[in-house]
């Protein structure tokens, strides 16, 4: 997609094509761009402040300004640079003059503000999910929702005590073909299911061996941790390569791999597991890289049910004609979801017997807005959540259920051994090496509370 920010006038005619933001109408000739979002819902307007600008952060900022009934009065970012480029950018699009903070926590004393939304680094989640709800804010948070099992289950806990709505990133649960497939196999379209199989494959240079030096000047390193306890800069960390380190990243297992395991989850409709196993390692390149590079996750469930996930980070092959996606195997056929908008359902003789496509191009190994259009559903789905008490597409409960699942993988690749769970809670059973990993320390002052 070209980088230049599309008009509102173009994001609502294209987002409105075949979907039920139809109903929203089209813009009057006599408004600009700017003005419309003040015409329809003007009194049920929300205020976003968004957390994390450098690459996601700055398109779900677009995103949220270009809905109809929303403005993004602050942008928070410890990137100086961020801020000054996302406003630059916002101010193209909404009225009202965006203000940029390096704290979030000064952005939450605004009593403006509605929606929180994060995109900061996997440590930050949920612990600013927290702060946000605790300020009396609703969040909407980018996956993975928590960086250990133990943050998920506070989520889903702090989102019950302070009664706050909080939707997570898997907008997968909100684009409508995908939708489509997974109710198709819900009413019996390839019988009882029984195994699930995704993936993610990629081409991912090698981040090298990093230097510990200076933090530039342009970035706050020590909000930048926040609650992970402290370390030393090194250069090759910042603004991506901290995915690969467990201190404070998840590895590509919750990167991107929660996308597709809570599809495999909710076509299967299954929880919490019985075993978890794992293999893998970091085997492409000798560098600073911790998490595998080539990982397994497989799950079984109780009642016969099993599912697995493979990644290859640093080896593009396709599976299936596609980068990305999940086949849900039954006793009748298969459902194949590939990277987009789209499905196929196939006999047991490979025939395909169903099929729903999506026009436009969507690259799920882009990294900053793989599909705005269809993210934006989500988006709105949040708004009828909080305005109209609509149900979330991706509640925190079912957020943290997909989460934990590839969480519990990485907690047995990193043991090197199955592990038995409670299939009642996702709880681990009888082994406390594996325990070790189920939370983690906090910078003192940081700690998550309700």
């Amino acid at each position: 997609m070209n980088e230049k920010l599309i008009s509102r006038r173009s994001f609502v005619k294209k987002t409105t094509q075949g979907s039920t933001l139809l109903a929203f109408g089209g813009i009057l000739p006599q408004f600009s761009a700017k003005s419309y979002g003040r015409i329809l819902g003007s009194n049920d307007r929300f205020n976003v402040s968004v957390m994390g600008l450098k690459s996601r952060g700055s398109r779900l900022a677009k995103n949220f300004a270009s809905q109809k009934n929303c403005d993004v009065i602050h942008v928070c970012d410890v990137d100086s640079r961020t801020i000054t480029k996302s406003i630059s950018e916002l101010n193209e699009i909404q009225e009202i003059k965006t203000k940029g903070y390096g704290d979030v926590r000064k952005s939450l004393e605004s009593k403006d503000l509605d929606i929180l939304v994060i995109a900061a680094p996997d440590h930050w989640h949920a612990p600013a999910s927290v702060m946000a709800m605790q300020a009396g804010k609703h969040v909407y948070v980018e996956k993975p929702c928590s960086h250990n099992p133990n943050e998920g289950e506070i989520l889903v806990k702090a989102a019950n005590y302070y009664g706050k709505v909080i939707q997570m990133g898997n907008q997968r649960r909100s684009w409508p073909n995908v939708v489509k497939g997974i109710t198709a196999i819900k009413n019996g379209a390839i019988g009882r299911v029984y195994f699930g199989r995704g993936w993610y494959s990629n081409n991912r240079p090698s981040i090298g061996i990093g230097k510990k030096v200076d933090p530039p000047k342009w970035l706050d390193w020590e909000l930048w941790q926040g609650p992970a306890p402290r370390r030393e800069f090194k250069d090759n960390l910042i603004h991506y390569n901290w995915h690969w380190h467990w201190h404070w990243g998840t590895g590509e297992a919750l990167n991107n791999g929660t996308h597709m395991i809570d599809l495999l989850r909710w076509g299967m409709d299954v929880d919490y597991p019985i075993r978890v196993s794992s293999n893998g390692g970091r085997y492409r390149y000798d560098d600073d890289w911790e998490t595998p590079d080539t990982q397994t996750i497989n799950l079984d469930f109780k009642d016969g049910l099993s599912m697995s996930w493979e990644s290859r980070s640093c080896n593009g092959k396709y599976s299936e004609g596609s980068s990305v996606g999940v086949v849900i195997y039954g006793e009748k056929g298969s459902l194949l979801i590939p990277g987009g908008n789209s499905y196929k359902i196939f006999d047991l003789n490979n025939k395909v017997i169903e099929e729903e496509k999506y026009d436009k191009k969507i690259d799920s190994r882009d990294r900053v807005n793989p599909s705005e259009y269809l993210d934006a559903l989500h988006i709105r789905n949040m708004f009828d959540a909080i305005t109209h008490n609509k149900k979330l597409n991706s509640d925190i409960d079912s957020g943290h259920k997909s989460t934990l699942l590839v969480q519990l993988g990485n907690i047995a690749y990193r043991v090197g051994r199955t592990l038995d769970i409670d299939y009642n809670n996702g709880h681990i059973i009888n082994d406390e090496g594996a325990m070790k990993f189920w939370s983690r320390n906090y910078e003192k002052g940081w700690e998550m509370k309700i």
